[in-house]
């Protein structure tokens, strides 16, 4: 017993002990940052630093009072900032941290973030670049419509309000063969709408090999909870049978619903029940049968390469009772949902309360109807309409592009080469096509002892930042321009681009040898 109490002292002293360094390590860095709190700057100290000056008579003083105020904020509050302060001698050196973040501030709120790309990936429905382009002469035949007043919702023929689905309603009835036809503001309002709408508190069934995710971890399971009904998967991952379905009906079903598997595809032992074998059993349960389609393809053209994908005016064909789908993706209109069908089921969808919440405005009205025109005539389609337009562009323009934009590199003596590769439709669309085109590749993996990025990479970042960015792809220390989505009057613009950046990292570095066909 006598041996064990300093055993029991010694540990106690040890936990008083780190307490101790604990409480030590706190005071210190509170009195650290106490010190580091009191350089910071005032508002008004940060507003006569001559950086600021400019701004004020450009931006105005409420502006810059709020973004310095913002920054001062972060400096107190952000832990990496404080990082970047600890080698600082001089108070000087922490306002000019402040101007900086101030500027920063003040460009985010009052430049125009939201600009126009290069999609130099190869990708055409890139989501991260607004999926599908709506090209000029979309824009141009709705700008009368977009900068002034227009009968959204006004019938002219009885002078009384109108209905702003009218004005797109029969050209939607006439490109699908369906009876009825609707718009929400994108495709996952669109499930929303018509499951809440007609199966609210009832079971909705469904194919486990449909339980798709969308992009961004947008998954179908949760737009269907999302819309108040509950989920009842039928069938495995890879085969569902007319008969899962079958047994999955009771009398808490609301309706069968199909989800087009857009942006994945399942090879091997695999089976699905068509649209047609499906709407027999929902109707013969009196139920309804909706699909969702995903990627919007309207119909079938004979000189596309989309015959691969199912098609709207086939599904209603089929008899499925409604049929949604995006409009930014292969219809290649703004971002939308469509939803089209019999008359008794988009009757009650546009009369639910969530339709007014979902509605589009005149903006997305306008140039969809444009969009829509489009596909009156295959020749129109593939000439206005961009998407169709590089799904359709032949190899051998492709090769001729690449050769001219590498020649201008070359002529400038940067080193390059053309390679072939593979395009992609994009956009949860088309998933097996691979596109053949060809890509312009530069790289180079040199740095300078002054640079400790390395010219690809040094370009590739300045390409990002300029007035109107060019988005290639880097992989693997090289850039990779894709002619599929280069249009032929950025060619020239994109070569003295890369000549620019190159010449900018040649003098920065002091070392002209990394761009010249020598070292690249």
């Amino acid at each position: 017993m006598a041996g064990s109490i300093p055993t029991l002292s010694a540990k106690i002293g040890a936990a008083d002990l780190e307490n101790g360094m604990r409480k030590w390590k706190i005071k210190v860095s509170v009195i650290y940052m106490n010190k580091k709190f009191q350089q910071l700057p005032s508002v008004s100290e940060v507003l006569k630093h001559t950086s600021i000056h400019g701004f004020i008579e450009t931006k105005g003083h409420s502006l810059v009072v709020y973004a310095i105020r913002k920054s001062i904020q972060f400096a107190r509050s952000n832990i990496d900032f404080h990082a970047q302060t600890r080698g600082t001698k001089k108070q000087t050196d922490l306002i000019n941290l402040i101007v900086s973040k101030t500027i920063e501030l003040i460009h985010a709120i009052s430049g125009n973030n939201l600009k126009p790309v290069i999609n130099a990936t190869g990708i055409i429905l890139h989501t991260n670049l607004g999926r599908a382009p709506l090209g000029e002469k979309a824009i141009h035949d709705a700008l009368e419509v977009m900068s002034g007043y227009s009968n959204l919702e006004f019938d002219l023929k009885t002078g009384k309000r109108g209905k702003r689905s009218d004005h797109i309603t029969d050209i939607l009835k006439y490109l699908t063969g369906a009876e009825d036809a609707i718009v929400v503001n994108n495709n996952a309002a669109a499930i929303i709408l018509a499951l809440n709408t007609l199966a609210k508190d009832k079971e909705v069934i469904i194919s486990r090999g449909e339980l798709i995710e969308i992009g961004d971890s947008f998954r179908i399971p949760d737009i269907i909870k999302a819309a108040d009904v509950k989920m009842v998967e039928v069938g495995t991952t890879n085969k569902t049978n007319l008969s899962d379905y079958e047994k999955a009906i009771s009398n808490k079903t609301g309706l069968i619903i199909k989800v087009h598997q857009s942006n994945y595809i399942i090879k091997g032992f695999t089976k699905e029940v068509s649209i047609a074998d499906l709407a027999k059993l929902a109707h013969s349960k009196k139920l309804p049968l909706i699909y969702d389609i995903g990627s919007g393809l309207l119909r079938r053209h004979e000189k596309t390469s989309s015959q691969s994908e199912p098609d709207v005016k086939s599904a209603i064909a089929s008899g499925a009772d409604l049929v949604m789908f995006s409009c930014d993706k292969l219809l290649g209109g703004p971002q939308a949902g469509i939803i089209v069908g019999k008359t008794k089921f988009i009757g009650k969808l546009a009369k639910a309360p969530l339709m007014r919440a979902l509605r589009v405005g005149k903006l997305t009205l306008i140039t969809l109807i444009n969009a829509c025109r489009y596909y009156l005539e295959e020749n129109s389609l593939i000439d206005n309409n961009p998407v169709f337009l590089m799904l359709e562009k032949d190899s051998n323009y492709l090769l001729k592009s690449a050769e001219e934009l590498a020649g201008l590199l070359k002529k400038e003596k940067i080193n390059c080469s053309v390679e072939e590769t593979k395009g992609a439709c994009g956009g949860g669309s088309l998933p097996e096509m691979k596109l053949k085109s060809y890509s312009v590749v530069f790289g180079n993996s040199h740095s300078s002892p002054k640079n400790k990025e390395t010219l690809t990479e040094h370009v590739f970042h300045n390409l990002l930042n300029m007035d109107r960015p060019i988005i290639p792809v880097l992989k693997k220390g090289k850039l990779y321009f894709d002619m599929l989505t280069i249009g032929k009057k950025d060619i020239s613009y994109i070569a003295s681009s890369i000549v620019h950046h190159c010449k900018s990292y040649s003098q920065h570095s002091n070392d002209n040898r990394l761009t010249t066909n020598d070292e690249l």
